[in-house]
């Protein structure tokens, strides 16, 4: 099994700030790929953003310049600054084996097999 257990998420007003969690136990998490997606009500879920064993990082252009990946700690990190409404949404951690050293090149769903159980971002307007 992989242990990610996300925390962080709440209820803010658009143009605040959080700083999401997510917690490695009993594995060493930069060995990991690992990566931020978040889902709505009805809708498939996508890759925010994405850091390999490197620190190579990868933002989805819709949160470029607002959010930040980063690892320390054992910990897999997101601050998210400039909330707008339509960043409401579970966020959830996922990570990936590296396969022949390497990760996915795209931050898909599909690409990832171990998750957390999600925290819940609101944003009031």
């Amino acid at each position: 099994p992989m242990p990610l257990v996300e925390s962080g998420g709440g209820s803010v007003q658009a143009g605040g700030s959080l700083r999401l969690s997510c917690a490695a136990h009993g594995f060493t998490l930069s060995s990991y790929c690992m990566a931020w997606f978040r889902q709505t009500p009805g809708r498939e879920r996508e890759g925010v953003a994405a850091i390999d064993r490197r620190g190579a990082i990868k933002y989805t252009d819709s949160v470029k310049g607002r959010f930040t990946i980063s690892n320390a700690d054992n910990t897999l990190w997101l601050q998210i600054d400039s909330l707008k409404s339509e960043d409401t949404a579970m966020y959830f951690c996922a990570a990936e084996v590296s396969r022949y050293g390497n990760c996915p090149a795209d931050v898909r769903v599909d690409l990832y097999t171990y998750w957390g159980q999600g925290t819940q971002v609101t944003v009031s307007a």
